[in-house]
């Protein structure tokens, strides 16, 4: 509600009218009572199943629409003006003042924007006569728009009060809340854009079939004083929030902790973020159900693809234009077409898209003044368990060799042999052909270099060093080339699809090659198909579910995948316990373009237990394939209780070492690497080093009394280790192999009489939860900052928390809620009971525990000692991270407690986004001096995923040829002979190291130049627990086989689609 101070210093004559919210469904607001003398009266529509409607409009031929109208008065309040500014301001009270004045303008704008809308088109249109646009039509198409009219210039009005007392409060955050976060801003905001896509249909059709409309739009436009087109005007409703959360986020970056204005403006974020991120989605499934309509509309009636769309169960993942290309068998472009590609949770469809001819003066006029759609003609359509992603390179080895491939659009005149077929359809077959030339001739030079070495005399340019030079300057062709079919690769979308079987009954497949717009959408086509063929498994049919929704409705877009279901140890009749797990990506692996795409985040998955008051054990997985596989297990002294990744240190915090050509660090163990630090039940503390440089135990040390370790958190200043007796022991940082200290004593803190169940470190400060209690120390000194009780039972012990944006997030030993708490003012901001949102899962369960917690791309997850798994939406920016869904319920889980939640995440190779512009430009660049030898390889060529039949590229060595005598064997153009001929900057060869396991990396330096690049996010969330269970299925277990029994220590891995 606004505030009662909104009107500023101006008295209203009489009563004023306040809000009032219509119990019936589907009204929006009216003004109680009646306006100020002088004013025109409010008109009120209230919806009605019977023909009585009370209307003051004038407009008879008005059909009920089923709303709440409200007519906007000309009530013009004062704009909102800044005074002069006061002597003495602060930069930041500066800064603050002038985005305040941005967000007025910008207000100010839209109002107006609005206004026009309504007064430039709706009004016109609505008394025009003849009417171009009916009544019923123009109702469609500003449905709601005098709603979101009078919404704002409320919001001006209180925007007036709080400028004009600007200087003395300085407070503009609770105003955003009180304006946006009512139900009703959301139900206006929801019906306009759930309308938008209708409504621009509308228009388009009028502007197609109506002259006068058209030149209406285009008259109305010339009068405008910006040229703003009607479209332009009305899509910016739906560019409104993503503004105000822009100019709140500069606002608040400019808001020093401690202000009174700081806690409001971190809720206000939240608010407009959650108002956005709902329209977005309400957006997001209005134009799937148009443009499967759209599709729909192509298909005949009788057909069976029409029955499948329009059965209401299809979900559109993803809908692209991709150019279709037709390749003859010298490696010719034949042909190519835009098609319109749709991927639906079952099947992939696609279709011819065919624009009308130019009509009414041409498209391309209409065009300008409103976005037309094309029409679909469905060209083919296949099952998605049928469609196989084949990459260049992988001849023969993801489907059956038997299968004849023919190209789909053509090139019917195929050989019969399936393998030169391969040859010729893969991509561009020339640049395969040259590769397998060029191959054929090192073959050749090399046998010549044998035959050399054998002769007696010494001739002038017949010599092991020339000869040694011919092979390294075809190796450097060979792998020009191979960059070449690399780069092709990253745009090319192969499809292998079924076919009909010929004469004889042999299957016959076909492929399509599609050509992206750009890398990032070959890696998304690519990888939607791959979790969308996942989430047609039965333990995925459904894997989710709304407390509130019947079983029938789908799981949202965001809902994760379930990928697999694995045992946690390899050895099971030791019946280890679980106790921790992390995991520890690798900075750069090498990986073929479609393995980037599907697998798993890369790296590698520690997993710790043990037997109580025995032996411990640790199993390494690698998650290079879809699936994690075992690459190494060790036993321990004890059982291990936690476990920290310790990542490399950042540029910032190594200082200049990794860019100072003093330290040039030929050897690359020599560099600090990342590692994993292992806390066990005997008292020890591992650090391990990671498992690309050989998993070597590289310090271990005993805490003080040889307390448990129950929790470990890396900080910027010390590796903290939480104890049984409440202690906390903190090992000072320093630099080498090892970053902590762990020879010398540790620094001990007693926190409380209890155990510390958990740490978290902050950006400034360390919280550390003893019992109820949470202490915040200072994470440089470790001084005591403040202490706070999360939980008023003196029994209660705080066991998790986590953090995002400014709250963190705490459960407890006992009891099914969850608090939220302010990370500035430490204030108790919200609690959620999980107990409600399983009930329907788990009937007659009262007692419910919070066993684990995790926060990761704005999903809260939460596991319960009852084996089940609950996902809460939260806010993923600077603001409060607010639950306000009511979230889903995950229909996989364990036998028992989820004894924790955890996140792999790795960022992809950065090269993968570069565009062929990039790659040549990187050709041409200076080198940056990555490489440590004396003549380093331009950083294009640093980090290339090249695929070969045997092995992976991991990474080369340069060798260079400038000493050797002669001309330069070289794919670059001649030097001047002028004698710097003998002086080569770059190298004329490389020598590949090559690896037949794909499970184990050599390690590679990043490119510098490339940390400003965009970056592709993959990430999967881990659950351990006992067994596996199915709460969908009455036995508890899925069609499948549970790949564990239910005793045995479990982990399920969840895939999110690839963050891009």
């Amino acid at each position: 509600m606004l505030p009662s101070g909104s009107w500023g210093k101006r008295k209203p004559q009489g009563r004023w009218l306040g809000w009032a919210r219509s119990d019936a469904p589907g009204a929006m607001w009216a003004r109680q009572e009646g306006p100020p003398h002088g004013h025109p009266r409010a008109v009120v529509r209230c919806p009605s199943s019977s023909s009585s409607s009370v209307s003051c409009s004038g407009d008879s031929e008005e059909e009920d629409m089923g709303l709440l109208e409200v007519s906007v008065t000309d009530i013009k309040p004062p704009a909102p003006e800044l005074g002069p500014m006061p002597d003495g301001l602060s930069p930041q009270q500066v800064v603050r003042r002038h985005i305040l004045g941005s967000i007025v303008q910008s207000e100010g704008s839209y109002v107006e924007s609005l206004k026009r809308v309504l007064q430039d088109y709706r009004n016109p249109l609505m008394e025009m006569e003849p009417k171009v646009l009916s009544v019923r039509k123009c109702q469609v198409v500003f449905f709601r728009v005098k709603e979101i009219l009078h919404c704002h210039s409320m919001f001006r009005i209180a925007l007036s009060s709080r400028v004009a007392e600007w200087d003395s409060t300085e407070k503009i955050g609770d105003l955003f809340v009180a304006s946006f976060s009512k139900s009703m801003v959301l139900d206006v905001y929801s019906d306009y854009v759930n309308n938008f896509t209708n409504a621009m249909s509308i228009i388009k059709k009028a502007c197609l079939t109506k002259p006068a409309f058209l030149e209406f739009l285009k008259r109305r436009q010339v009068c405008s004083p910006d040229r703003v087109t009607l479209y332009g005007l009305m899509v910016k409703p739906i560019q409104r929030f993503p503004q105000f959360i822009l100019l709140l986020q500069d606002m608040l970056k400019n808001t020093p902790r401690g202000h009174p204005d700081r806690l409001s403006l971190q809720l206000a974020l939240t608010e407009l973020e959650t108002l956005a991120e709902k329209l977005n989605e309400q957006k997001r499934l209005a134009d799937q159900v148009a443009e499967i309509q759209q599709l729909t509309k192509s298909v005949s009636d009788r057909s069976s693809l029409n029955k499948l769309l329009t059965s209401g169960q299809r979900q559109l993942l993803l809908c692209e234009t991709l150019t279709e290309t037709v390749y003859g068998d010298r490696g010719q472009l034949i042909k190519s077409k835009e098609r319109r590609v749709f991927l639906l949770n079952d099947m992939l469809v696609c279709a011819n898209i065919n624009f009308k001819p130019a009509t009414h003066r041409g498209q391309l006029e209409i065009s300008s003044l409103v976005p037309l759609g094309p029409k679909y003609v469905v060209k083919w359509n296949t099952a998605l368990p049928q469609v196989q992603v084949v990459e260049a390179g992988q001849e023969g080895g993801s489907y059956d060799k038997d299968n004849v491939l023919i190209q789909h659009a053509g090139a019917k005149k195929a050989s019969a042999s399936g393998q030169a077929q391969n040859k010729v359809y893969f991509g561009p077959p020339r640049l395969f052909q040259e590769l397998q030339d060029l191959q054929k001739d090192l073959a050749v030079v090399e046998q010549i270099t044998l035959l050399i070495s054998t002769l007696h005399g010494t001739y002038q340019n017949l010599n092991m060093t020339v000869a040694q030079d011919w092979c390294l300057a075809l190796q450097r062709l060979m792998r020009v080339k191979e960059e070449e079919i690399h780069s092709a690769n990253k745009c090319r979308l192969r499809l292998l699809l079924p076919g009909k079987p010929d004469k004889s009954g042999r299957p016959i497949s076909f492929m399509v090659v599609f050509i992206t717009p750009n890398p990032l959408s070959k890696i998304s086509w690519v990888n939607r198909l791959h979790l969308a063929k996942i989430g047609l498994r039965e333990e995925n049919q459904p894997g989710w579910r709304c407390p509130d929704e019947d079983k029938k409705s789908k799981a949202p877009f965001w809902c994760p995948t379930l990928a697999c279901c694995t045992p946690a140890f390899s050895s099971r009749g030791l019946s280890l316990q679980l106790g921790a797990l992390v995991h520890s990506p690798v900075s750069c692996p090498l990986l073929g373009f479609s393995a980037v795409s599907t697998s798993l985040p890369q790296g590698y998955l520690w997993v710790g237990g043990g037997q109580e008051g025995a032996s411990g054990q640790v199993e390494i997985f690698s998650l290079n394939r879809p699936s994690p596989r075992t690459v190494k297990s060790f036993p321990l002294a004890a059982p291990v209780l936690c476990m920290e990744h310790i990542p490399e240190p950042e540029e910032g915090e190594s200082g200049d070492r990794d860019g100072d050509e003093g330290h040039p660090a030929p050897d690359p163990s020599a560099a600090a690497h990342p590692a994993i630090c292992l806390g066990l039940q005997d008292g020890s503390i591992l650090v391990y080093s990671s498992v690309d440089t050989g998993t070597q135990c590289l310090a271990t040390c005993r805490s003080p009394g040889l307390q448990p370790v129950l929790c470990l958190r890396c900080s910027p200043f010390h590796l903290l280790a939480g104890l049984q007796d409440g202690t906390l022991a903190a090992y000072p940082r320093t630099g080498g192999d090892v970053p902590w200290n762990l020879e010398s004593p540790a620094v001990c803190l007693t926190v409380g009489p209890g155990p510390i169940r958990t740490l978290l470190s902050l950006e400034d400060a360390v919280w550390a939860s003893c019992g109820p209690r949470v202490t915040v120390l200072d994470a440089a000194s470790l001084q005591t900052q403040q202490s706070f009780e999360a939980h008023q039972d003196e029994a209660v012990s705080v066991t998790h928390m986590v953090k995002a944006g400014s709250g963190v997030w705490m459960a407890f030993s006992s009891g099914s809620s969850i608090r939220l708490f302010h990370t500035e003012t430490l204030e108790h901001l919200q609690e959620i009971n999980i107990a409600t949102r399983t009930t329907f899962l788990l009937p007659g369960q009262k007692h419910l525990c919070v066993t684990s917690l995790l926060i990761c791309q704005g999903l809260l997850w939460v596991g319960t000692d009852q084996g089940v798994i609950v996902l809460l939406p939260v806010p993923r920016l600077e603001g409060i991270p607010k639950i306000t869904g009511k979230g889903m319920v995950s229909l996989n889980g364990h036998c028992g407690p989820v004894t924790f939640l955890a996140v792999a995440t790795s960022i992809l190779a950065l090269d993968i986004l570069r565009s062929d512009q990039e790659e040549a430009e990187g050709l041409e660049d200076k080198p940056d001096g990555q490489a440590p030898e004396p003549a380093p390889a331009p950083p294009s060529h640093v980090g290339r995923e090249l695929t070969r039949k045997k092995g992976v590229l991991l990474q080369y060595r340069l060798r260079s040829t400038a000493h050797l005598p002669g001309p330069l064997l070289s794919v670059r153009e001649p030097a001047p002979a002028d004698g710097s001929a003998l002086e080569h900057s770059e190298e004329d060869g490389s020598i590949y190291e090559m690896a037949d396991d794909p499970d184990v990396w050599v390690r590679s330096r990043p490119c510098a130049r490339d940390a400003h690049r965009k970056e592709i996010c993959s990430v999967a969330i881990i659950s351990g627990g006992q067994g596996y269970r199915n709460f969908g299925s009455a036995s508890g277990v899925g069609g499948r086989p549970a790949p564990c029994g239910e005793t045995d220590s479990t982990l399920l891995i969840w895939q999110v689609p690839l963050t891009l």
